[in-house]
This record gives structure tokens, C-alpha cells and sequence, in this order.
């Protein structure tokens, strides 16, 4: 992870902007894609074609992982993170079969011309009880409540405030061990941004400053753990986890997101 926080030119954001449509197009195709019966590795290698189809590289796969993002004993195999049920982050994706009733998160990230882009969501796979939907809804508020907080003037905290909120107000658990952080030319640069109060204003935020927020919430405690794999990371107690990401690009009039695209509909990742 990179120590140094860097503001990024406009030149700079565009090339950032290419990496983001793709991976908005690559969680619009999973979004088609996913349904009963369908394995996570089969969506990972519809990932991986479309990516390197249209120029880009997997950020993910090969990964080492460092800190608070990620540490395995191998490299991720991976072009997509896919975490079922009680799994937070960085599911393994291989021969699972998707079932009716699940929450299934993917998280998707590539590089164009060496800028990364990274998004994720939890999508609802048929009928899920009312409190695993109330869950999703919460945490893609969330990521709404914190991108709006990310305005030129305010701090890094606000943020994660903002984003504390939406989980207080629904009685939900924030995952604290993985956090949201800077990106650009390498995938996790500084800051960090915590999805809870740290009792600390951070950073400055400032015109050019490109983030990755992501909020990860329980229907439990927020305590996780890493599993054999030395990989996927579960909630302790077995309670349903979600996900929603996007990357961000703070510019004199607000945030904007990155990792969007105008295509048709049947490209277009909803947030």
C-alpha cells in the first residue's frame, strides 16, 4: 500500500474515470448473469473476458494483499471477490454453486493503462428474509450517505460518520478489521477511511483526492475471521454480511463516482 496521499489531475481522473466504467460494466454482467445454479468461478471467468477484452487487467488476481486489506499465504487466484452468506470479503471464487435466497457480494476491480478502478455490491439472489434485505438496503445507503459526505472542506471522519449513522440508525454491525482507503496507480493507497468514528477529524478532503468507500455491515456482531483459505473473512458469529463500494474522485463541486458507465442497460451496474 502506497504511504503517500496524492491528488490526482484531471488528466489523471480521466484515465481513473476508464478503469471505473469497466468495472461497473463487469458488476452489470454478473448482475445479468447471476441465478441459481450458476458457480462463482463461472462468473469469475466472464469477469476476466470482458475485462481483458476491452484492455484492461484483474487488479485482484495475483494479489498479495498487505495490512487491513487482505493477507493470504498465496497470491488471490481470483479476478472477482465473491463472499456468500456470512461472508464479508474475499470469497474465493471456484466450483460453488449460487443458491435461491442468497447474498452474494462481488467486489471487481481492474487497471486501464496502469489507473485502478474498484467497485462492489451484494446482490439478493430470489427471496431472502426481510432483515437480509433490510441489511443490503442499509449498506448501499450507507455508501450513498458516506460518498455525499466526501466534499472538499470536510475530513476524512465525516465520512465515516456518515456511514456510522446509516448502521446505527438500522441496528446493524460495521466491520471494522477492513476499511475503505485511497486509490489511483496502485490499488489501496492511503487514507484510510474507517466505516465508524475513530474519534479522529483524518484527512482534509481536497479537489483531486480519489477514494474507494466501502461499507461492510452485519446483522450481528462486527467481529470476522479469516478462513483456511487464508483468505475469505466470515462474521464470527455466522450472521449474513453486505457490501457496496464505489470509487470516488473529489472534485471543486463534490464527489463524483467513478465507477459508473453510460451503456445500455444491460451494462450498467445499479449502485
Amino acid at each position: 500500500m502506497s504511504r503517500v496521499v496524492t491528488r490526482k489531475s484531471a488528466t489523471e481522473i480521466a484515465k481513473m474515470r476508464r478503469a471505473g466504467r469497466l468495472v461497473a460494466e463487469v458488476l452489470a454482467l454478473v448482475d445479468a448473469e447471476l441465478r441459481p445454479g450458476i458457480t462463482t468461478g463461472e462468473l469469475d471467468a466472464l469477469a476476466e473476458r470482458h475485462i481483458r477484452s476491452n484492455g484492461g487487467i484483474p487488479s485482484f488476481k495475483g494479489y498479495l494483499g498487505a495490512g487491513r486489506y487482505g493477507r493470504g499465504p498465496r497470491a488471490f487466484p481470483g479476478s472477482l471477490c465473491i463472499s456468500i452468506d456470512e461472508e464479508v470479503v474475499h470469497g474465493i471464487p471456484g466450483d460453488r454453486r449460487i443458491e435461491d435466497g442468497q447474498l452474494v457480494s462481488v467486489d471487481a476491480g481492474a487497471i486501464v493503462d496502469g489507473w485502478h478502478g474498484d467497485a462492489a455490491r451484494t446482490f439478493v439472489v430470489g427471496r431472502v428474509p426481510e432483515d437480509a434485505q433490510r441489511l443490503v438496503d442499509a449498506t448501499r445507503l450507507a455508501l450513498l450517505a458516506g460518498i455525499a459526505a466526501a466534499r472538499p472542506g470536510a475530513w476524512i471522519g465525516d465520512i465515516s460518520a456518515a456511514v456510522q449513522e446509516v448502521a446505527d440508525e438500522a441496528g446493524l454491525g460495521i466491520v471494522r478489521q477492513y476499511v475503505g482507503h485511497g486509490i489511483g496507480t496502485d490499488m489501496h493507497q492511503d487514507p484510510q477511511v474507517p466505516n465508524f468514528r475513530s474519534g479522529a477529524r483524518g484527512l482534509r478532503i481536497e479537489p483531486g483526492l480519489c477514494l474507494a468507500i466501502e461499507p461492510m455491515f452485519t446483522l450481528g456482531s462486527h467481529e470476522v475471521e479469516t478462513r483456511g483459505d487464508g483468505w475469505t473473512v466470515a462474521t464470527r458469529d455466522g450472521s449474513p454480511a453486505a457490501h457496496f463500494e464505489h470509487t470516488i474522485a473529489v472534485t471543486e463541486s463534490g464527489p463524483e463516482i467513478l465507477t459508473t458507465a453510460p451503456a445500455p442497460v444491460d451494462r450498467v451496474a445499479r449502485v
